[in-house]
């Protein structure tokens, strides 16, 4: 069959099955030799019987559902379909073929919501056959136009309600409605050493928490001064910052570890102040001294100049707990740099600072041709109490040193 010997194929399915009467895949080969003799009822009625003698193949109802739709039986097309996805609920071609019916029998809304769950579980394009990659697009194109069309419903139902929240922010429920209507992803918090539960999964901080920021970018030319100065005298100091011992798994930093495309000159590092850095950069070491920084020993806080060389992207990460977020203050920005949390992306701009969770899957980038320099640090989580930051602090410090005991 594969080399194209539909009718010698056939002849020999037929002695297989002489020899064992019920043996499925003889029984599904002659009925898509049927199909090919543009005999669909004959391949019917042996898509049954294979699928008597093999009831959890997917495939064979799938078939019968092809046969339906050629002697043009909407409805027992889609009974045969809904038979493989009992089989199968994720079974990709019986999501995009009940898609498909559901458009044909004048159900297009009910056809996006089965396409969106054949997106869901649909590989990367590159990993389907060209056939398949033509019924995911067209499922996408699909799903792309419900949203429009859903979107303009929900905008109508809801355009009293919102013109009388009044002041009230609805950023967070625009986020909800753009989730729903497929456009945008919710992300969680996926730290990778200490989450701390309920705290907020909030991607950019609104920085009225935080008015000591108006300090911080107060101080940009200064800390922007110290830091060129610094890179004239003693770049050495930069050092990569993603260095993973050999045999590590390096997943997505394999392109930079050990790389000086992504280095850091560190005042703080691992909660340990590096007098020799913090005095070749004293105001900027000042500044950070009167910042909210999360003081857990061995891990916090980190006070670090960050430089993304021309060209070079940060990949998609998380970070390693929630208890505390993380500051940006950039300092060399040029064109063509940006920063995403989650589903948010923003431009990045000289001296105007931003807040986040870095538990957030983000990632960065310098599509320009000179160096991104920014100031980071980190600082406790505003959502958690005193108590509970001494008790996360110490729990840290508590299982190092289980582990570290042997």
């Amino acid at each position: 069959m594969r080399a194209g010997r539909m009718d010698e194929a056939a002849r020999l399915w037929a002695q297989v099955l002489a020899a064992v009467p019920d043996n499925p895949q003889a029984l599904f080969h002659l009925a898509q030799y049927r199909m090919l003799q543009k005999d669909p009822a004959g391949a019917i009625g042996m898509l049954e019987r294979a699928a008597k003698a093999d009831p959890k193949a997917s495939a064979i109802p799938l078939n019968i559902a092809f046969a339906q739709r050629a002697l043009g039986n909407a409805a027992a097309e889609l009974a045969a379909i809904e038979r493989a996805l009992a089989i199968d609920p994720y079974y990709l071609p019986a999501l995009l073929l009940k898609g498909g019916a559901l458009e044909r029998t004048g159900h297009p809304r009910q056809a996006a919501r089965v396409f969106r769950d054949a997106l869901a579980v649909a590989p990367p394009d590159d990993q389907l056959s060209p056939e398949l990659r033509k019924h995911v697009a067209d499922a996408r194109l699909a799903v792309d136009r419900n949203a429009v069309q859903l979107d303009a419903h929900l905008n109508e139902a809801l355009s009293v309600l919102r013109a009388s929240s009044g002041d009230v922010s609805l950023a967070r429920f625009d986020a909800c409605k753009e989730a729903l209507l497929g456009r945008k992803k919710i992300y969680v918090q996926q730290p990778t050493m200490l989450h701390f539960p309920e705290l907020p999964a909030i991607q950019f901080y609104d920085l009225a928490m935080f008015p000591w920021l108006a300090q911080l970018e107060s101080q940009t030319d200064t800390i922007r001064a110290e830091l060129l100065s610094l890179l004239e005298s003693e770049a050495k100091g930069f050092r990569p910052y993603v260095q993973h011992p050999a045999g590590a798994p390096l997943n997505q930093w394999a392109d930079l570890n050990y790389s000086p495309d992504w280095s850091a000159y560190f005042l703080w590092e691992d909660g340990q102040r590096n007098e020799a850095h913090c005095a070749r950069c004293p105001r900027t070491a000042a500044v950070a001294g009167y910042m909210p920084l999360a003081h857990i020993p061995g891990y916090a806080p980190a006070v670090f100049f960050s430089t993304l060389r021309p060209h070079t992207r940060i990949p998609p990460h998380t970070g390693v707990t929630n208890i505390r977020l993380i500051v940006h203050l950039p300092l060399v920005v040029p064109e063509g740099c940006g920063f995403r949390v989650g589903n948010d992306s923003r431009t990045v701009e000289p001296g105007r600072a931003w807040v986040f969770d870095d538990t957030i899957e983000h990632e960065a980038w310098n599509d320009g041709d000179q160096a991104r320099i920014i100031l980071i640090f980190d600082i406790w989580n505003p959502h958690l109490a005193p108590a509970e930051r001494e008790l996360a602090s110490a729990l840290l410090n508590a299982t190092r040193d289980y582990y570290s005991a042997g």
